[in-house]
């Protein structure tokens, strides 16, 4: 994007229409990226293995932590480079632009050859018993540690091009891989093609993300009259750029990390009921995705935005820019409350033919569902908070969201109302952290 469809995007255009098309490009690849995770949910659940299904919401935890090393350079990039835009410094946004990727990649393969190494006990500990490990260690080797490099670079690459205002090519990218899995995942997975089962839904995963980032990687090397560079002679520069870069995506790294620890210790609750209830649990957490993804998506978009006008000293706009997010973030998440609150044991019965399951994914999901209003206003504030640079506050709003609170509401949770109780701490926890995180944002605002 040149300089000035930039400036037009950012400063001129009309704000809804701006925010739109940040957010539309974003939104629509959370959008595939629900679609290609309900899929492996889906065509393993036709195998009616709860086993296999349990095995991949075991190694789910281990996704969110792929998404947290990414996120930790792409996000505080993405806020960085925005940022250095609004205040007009190009040469300096080429520099974290250029950072941010090299160091995603050296961090993509250190994580994944960490997870290599101790993958046994990881699995044990994200809730993985004697049915499920097999299927899980299979399905992980090929997602996580075949993928995993290709997964967060992808992920970096898309944060670094939606920086600078190219919503779309970044959304188009991630999209791809999206596609390719949803196709490639009943070939590998059912018993009339390669019945490769679990293990064929990680391989699908796998490829689909190498593919994506290929096509990243492609836009990144050919895009012409843009900021936007991974010139690794520029990597010199990490010095005076690094510390900005992770301190902000510290924040966003730190709540998946947490998410993962809070996921994988809901799951090690309920693995000590059955596994019919575990693999309820996988079912819910993919239709829990819809509002989550699409609130992701909105926020995800909004970045680059609140980034830019925060650092040109345009208030108004950033304001503005803000609550249209947020309007359409809640308006999505409500729709998904009516629609699981009536329809519960019909969604779940879509993924699984086993009638114990369906009844403990219906019971799960009417609760769970009722934090998603709060997720959606609560993500967006933690993203301004990335946006202004404020590294305190979006780190304690990310951190009450997931790991500060969950864990310990778990044990007094399912004490009170067993198993069933596990479901109601994720409302709990949004509440607090939403209430929070407007206490912050009032503080911000009168300081101003």
């Amino acid at each position: 994007m040149n300089s000035n469809d930039r400036i037009e995007l950012f400063e001129k255009m009309p704000v809804k229409r701006a925010v739109i098309k940040q957010i539309m490009p974003a939104v629509a690849a959370q959008m595939v990226a629900v679609i290609y995770s309900l899929a492996d949910t889906y065509f393993v659940g036709m195998l009616n293995s709860p086993a296999q299904t349990a095995a991949v919401t075991v190694v789910a935890p281990c996704f969110i932590m792929l998404t947290a090393v990414a996120n930790l350079f792409g996000v505080g990039g993405s806020s960085l480079i925005a940022r250095k835009l609004g205040q007009h410094l190009e040469q300096e946004a080429r520099e974290v632009s250029s950072v941010t990727f090299w160091w995603g990649l050296i961090s993509a393969l250190a994580f994944c050859l960490l997870f290599t190494a101790f993958e046994k006990p990881i699995l044990n500990l994200c809730g993985a018993d004697i049915q499920s490990f097999g299927y899980a260690l299979s399905y992980a080797r090929w997602a996580v540690v075949f993928g995993g490099v290709f997964t967060i670079s992808a992920s970096v690459s898309a944060n670094i091009i939606r920086a600078e205002g190219s919503a779309g090519t970044a959304s188009r990218g991630l999209a791809l891989g999206g596609i390719l899995n949803i196709v490639l995942d009943p070939l590998f997975i059912l018993p009339q093609f390669l019945d490769m089962g679990a293990e064929g839904a990680g391989l699908a995963t796998a490829l689909s993300n190498v593919v994506s980032a290929l096509f990243l990687l492609v836009c990144l090397i050919r895009r012409r009259q843009s900021v936007v560079c991974i010139d690794p002679i520029l990597i010199r520069s990490t010095r005076n750029h690094i510390k900005s870069i992770l301190s902000i995506g510290f924040a966003s790294a730190i709540q998946l990390a947490l998410t993962m620890v809070g996921v994988a210790a809901q799951a090690k609750f309920v693995s000590a009921y059955t596994t019919e209830a575990v693999a309820a649990l996988g079912i819910v957490k993919k239709l829990d995705q819809l509002p989550l993804y699409f609130t992701i998506g909105v926020s995800v978009g909004l970045l680059p935005m609140l980034a830019y006008n925060h650092a040109a000293g345009n208030e108004r706009r950033l304001k503005d820019s803000f609550r249209f997010g947020c309007t359409l973030s809640v308006f999505v998440a409500l729709a998904c409350v009516v629609v699981y609150e009536l329809f519960a044991p019909q969604l779940a019965a879509l993924f699984i033919d086993d009638t114990l399951t369906v009844d403990y994914s219906a019971g799960f999901l009417r609760r769970m569902v009722l934090a998603m209003p709060l997720m959606a206003l609560a993500h967006p504030f933690i993203t301004q908070f990335q946006a202004m640079g404020r590294v305190k506050e979006s780190l304690i709003c990310s951190m009450l969201r997931k790991g500060a609170l969950d864990i310990p509401l778990l044990f007094i949770f399912d004490a009170l109302l067993p198993l069933y109780g596990c479901m109601w701490v994720q409302p709990v926890v949004d509440s607090i952290s939403l209430a929070v995180a407007i206490i912050f944002y009032r503080r911000i605002k009168r300081a101003a």
